[in-house]
């Protein structure tokens, strides 16, 4: 195929149709499938992005160097004009060259552990015959659509012993409920946030790019080393108050000033995830696991791995894994249909747990904050003992995940073994010690979670763009500049997930250009105070844990009454 051949959407869509990893970046059709496995950022952040154009996306996360490359990997052109987005596989999109659909009164909801497709208005005669002879379209547990079997391979087949059932009227109830909730959702975001329209999303388009580019010119992406002298001063007092404490046997002071350097040295873990130190990936990833991994215990890789899609996806349901937190939490109605990770590949099921602890928590939201750090060790060793953990990147990479495994057995031996065990006289001074040192962190897990919880959920189309998206999915917080240090540039969440190389100390002078910039476009800026900020997701919570309980409602009224009860 030559590369300056104009390839239409329907060339595209046969191509991903095939199994090829197919992307649009400015005008090139770019074909990844030898880089998938790679790329520094993961295997799915480039699955999020196929059939879609993803120039602000890749303009956003790469650097100069990095985007020349990018020819390597074209096939053709797109033809001019604006590009029409397509649903990726791993959303659900489904590419097909052919395809025969169920008549329309046919909706397929999920999948039991029976292996049995659920539907909802279908006539015994029409069951029997999708039983007889039907293949299954997947789009993960959701099934939408049949076609024959002379059709293309890369249409999924159902596993052997597939039944099709009838859908209960408990279920129906329970779908019909969630279905409205996530309704209101949508269209609150559509009211709020500028027209979906292609037209209205290119222009938006347009000001970020200007926007991007003005950054660039200020220097902007600069890193100010002298800012780091500062960071490294504050935490080396930290760490030596600790040591001080500890030797002075004033043992939960020191578990405080632990806990403290625990809670400032992430802010550059996060800044080394992200490459905004060096910009080199070799010096910045050792960066990031001397902090997070020698010095924390959690493994950057992990972090990397999550927080990569959490940038691309930001709130969304199914694939943004920092808002899976079920059964504890569900910050959104989608929960209440028991939804797949493409992250975790995973169902979260909507189960009587939740039922039970969702409706409390506004209530256990700082408890779990407190302890959260406990989870997060958990996910570490579950990363680099897993085949996710594969070197971040390239083959010559290889030495990451065995470091980040050395480097997390140091932490557990210098703070399990030689503080916990050799140094602390107690078993109750030992635990006290633990939880104190621990719980000093919850506001880094409080902020992080402060600027998405609270903020909407829904997906309102493919072609929002890009910047639009991270400003309805994300909040800032404001606080005065001398109080920068305590939040660790955390709380410019808006600014870094539209430019997320951009270091943490020149967020505060680019925060300028974006509030600019959403005057310009009609986008809307949120901007809350701390405590105006926590009250705002503790409403979220709470306003999401009330529909728990209509729906639990509705499903006692459906089973008394034989009605759905959903007036």
């Amino acid at each position: 195929m030559s590369r300056d051949k104009v390839i239409t959407p329907c060339e595209v869509h046969d191509l991903i149709a095939d199994g090829h990893i197919i992307v649009i970046y400015q005008d090139y059709v770019l074909k990844l499938d030898s880089w998938m496995e790679k790329h520094p950022g993961g295997s799915l952040a480039i699955l999020h992005m196929v059939g879609r154009d993803a120039t602000d996306e890749i303009d956003a996360y790469h650097r100069p160097p990095t985007l020349k490359t990018m020819k390597a990997f074209r096939i053709g052109l797109k033809p001019p004009g604006l590009w029409t987005n397509a649903t990726p596989p791993i959303r659900g999109g489904v590419f097909t060259k052919r395809q025969v659909l169920v008549p329309p009164a046919v909706t397929i909801s999920s999948v039991d552990d029976d292996s049995k497709v659920v539907v909802d208005d279908v006539s015994d005669s029409e069951i029997s015959v999708l039983n007889d002879g039907a293949s299954i379209i997947s789009e993960k547990s959701m099934l939408t659509s049949y076609t024959s079997e002379s059709d293309s391979d890369s249409v999924a087949k159902p596993k052997p012993g597939l039944k099709i059932i009838r859908k209960t009227d408990e279920e129906a109830s329970k779908a019909a409920f969630t279905e409205w909730a996530m309704e209101q959702d949508i269209q609150k975001a559509l009211r709020d946030y500028p027209s979906v329209d292609p037209k209205v999303q290119e222009e938006i388009q347009k000001k970020y790019r200007e926007l991007h580019q003005k950054v660039y010119d200020e220097g902007l992406y600069n890193c100010p080393y002298v800012e780091y002298a500062k960071e490294m001063t504050r935490y080396s007092i930290l760490f030596a108050s600790f040591l001080v404490a500890l030797r002075a046997e004033w043992f939960l002071t020191s578990a405080c000033f632990l806990g403290l350097f625990w809670h400032q040295i992430m802010f550059s873990a996060h800044d080394a995830g992200h490459r905004a130190i060096t910009g080199n990936f070799e010096i910045d990833s050792l960066i990031g696991m001397f902090v997070a991994d020698f010095c924390c215990g959690l493994s950057i890789g992990w972090w990397k791995s999550s927080h990569n899609v959490h940038h691309l996806i930001t709130n969304h349901p199914e694939h943004d894994p920092d808002i899976q937190n079920t059964p504890f939490f569900a910050t959104c109605p989608s929960f209440f249909k028991s939804l797949h990770s493409s992250y975790y590949d995973f169902t979260f099921v909507w189960d009587k747990a939740c039922e039970i602890l969702v409706p409390f928590q506004k209530y256990t939201y700082y408890p779990v904050m407190g302890i959260a750090r406990f989870n997060l060790y958990l996910l570490s060793w579950l990363h680099v003992l897993s085949s996710r953990s594969s070197g971040l990147g390239n083959s010559s990479a290889w030495w990451i995940r065995p470091t980040e495994i050395a480097f997390m057995s140091c932490y557990w031996y210098i703070f399990g073994y030689l503080l916990l065990w050799c140094t602390l006289p107690t078993w109750t001074i030992r635990i006290a010690f633990v939880l104190t040192s621990h719980i000093i962190t919850m506001p880094l897990h409080v902020q992080i979670t402060l600027s998405h919880w609270g903020m909407s959920t829904s997906d309102i189309g493919e072609s929002e763009s890009f910047p639009q998206r991270q400003l309805r999915t994300t909040m800032d917080v404001d606080c005065p500049a001398w109080l920068d240090w305590i939040h660790g540039g955390l709380q410019f969440q808006s600014v870094h997930h539209l430019f997320p190389r951009a270091p943490r100390h020149n967020l505060r002078k680019i925060q300028k250009h974006v509030i600019e910039f959403c005057e310009e476009t009609g986008v809307p800026y949120t901007l809350l105070g701390f405590v105006d900020g926590n009250k705002h997701v503790i409403s979220r919570l709470a306003e999401v844990g009330e529909q728990v309980g209509h729906l639990v409602n509705c499903q006692k009224y459906m089973a008394s009454t034989g009605e759905s009860g959903l007036h």
